[in-house]
């Protein structure tokens, strides 16, 4: 089992920065993918930024490129995604998540984290 724990959520204005932080702990043996996900009220749950394990290797969505940056600490055992220039668009509660699959498909993402709310104001 993997055990996922986000943290670092918060309300801020628009133009303004967040970081989030994800504890994994846990068999963590053949993690290939941690990823970032997001939802909104009403919308459907969307990825927004993943990263290999193995490699560093890392994909965003196109809604947060340039802005968002996902990072692994891997003596922390500690998962981050760094939050500028954030717009009200970007308010969700957002989610930690993992993956055994090798090819990291999202839809394969099985072990969750308990979300943290982010609020970007206009």
């Amino acid at each position: 089992q993997v055990q996922l724990v986000e943290s670092g959520g918060g309300s801020v204005q628009a133009g303004g920065s967040l970081r989030l932080s994800c504890a994994v702990s846990g068999y963590t043996g053949n993690v290939y993918c941690i990823a970032w996900f997001r939802q909104a009220p009403g919308k459907e749950r969307e990825g927004v930024a993943a990263i290999r394990t193995g490699d560093g290797n890392t994909g965003y969505a196109d809604s947060v490129k340039g802005r968002f940056t996902i990072s692994q600490d891997n003596a922390k055992k500690t998962l981050y995604l760094q939050m500028n220039s954030l717009k009200p668009e970007d308010t969700a509660m957002y989610y930690c998540a993992a993956t055994r699959d090798f090819g990291c498909r999202l839809e394969e993402y099985n072990y969750w984290g308990q979300g943290t709310q982010v609020t970007v104001s206009s």
